[in-house]
């Protein structure tokens, strides 16, 4: 009890809970949409969806400063690939929260005269790159782990033995490519951290190509990606271990 009184207490913690429940309302809004009987489930679901979403907009005020100030932490890192991807990443996510917080006004009536759809746009196009920044840092650390795994004279010896004792995989899979697959299991076994947050943003990363009209998929693809990504947001939250550093 004492772990979820801290967890909803963080401005974070409650904005992954609304991010999940409307997510959770999109997938199943989808799936039950053929179902003529539930019809006013439908609706209530719309609804809810709609003010969880309005919701989190009221939470994210402010953290443009806080991205902001991420970036000026991370342009201190030592390692240049590092520096590059996360100070990108955090600036496009302040301007995605510029754009996130200009369209609440525009809901609130603060603001009239603006092209809602533009700046709806514009919002997706700074998410989308802010993701593909953190997934290039999640490819790089995933590549540094490897060789360093790889490096493990150990390893090497059970690397050799893996392939000798499974010899009936030579025949369905080109060795090299088991013996890469094997050492990524290796590598990201030992770091949970990395495998969940480059998960994590992949799932992120279907919503703002769909909106962009990268990958078009649907509203049930986007439900479920958004609801994965939203629990293992939470996941992070409630286990520090989990959550990847820098």
């Amino acid at each position: 009890m004492e772990t979820f009184i801290k967890f909803t207490n963080q401005s974070q913690g409650r904005d992954r809970i609304f991010r999940a429940t409307q997510y959770a309302c999109a997938l199943s809004k989808y799936l039950l949409r053929h179902n003529a009987e539930r019809k006013q489930l439908v609706v209530k679901l719309q609804s809810l969806e709609s003010n969880m979403s309005s919701g989190r907009k009221l939470l994210r005020l402010g953290n443009t400063v806080n991205s902001i100030e991420a970036a000026k932490r991370t342009l201190r890192l030592s390692d240049p690939v590092l520096r590059l991807c996360l100070t990108a990443a955090n600036i496009n996510r302040a301007l995605y929260f510029i754009c996130d917080n200009v369209l609440w006004a525009r809901n609130v009536g603060l603001i009239q005269d603006i092209d809602k759809e533009r700046w709806s746009l514009n919002a997706s196009r700074y998410y989308f790159l802010s993701l593909v920044m953190h997934l290039t840092r999640n490819l790089y650390v995933i590549s540094q782990l490897m060789v360093r795994r790889a490096r493990d004279k150990h390893f090497q010896q059970r690397v050799d033995r893996h392939l000798s004792d499974s010899p009936e995989v030579a025949e369905v899979v080109i060795p090299q490519l088991d013996g890469f697959l094997f050492l990524l299991f290796e590598s990201l076994k030992n770091h949970p951290a990395v495998a969940l947050d480059t998960v994590k943003n992949v799932c992120d990363l279907f919503i703002p190509m769909d909106r962009l009209g990268i990958y078009q998929s649907n509203a049930g693809v986007v439900g479920f990606c958004g609801l994965v990504s939203s629990l293992l947001g939470i996941m992070s939250l409630l286990q520090p271990n989990l959550k990847i550093k820098p």
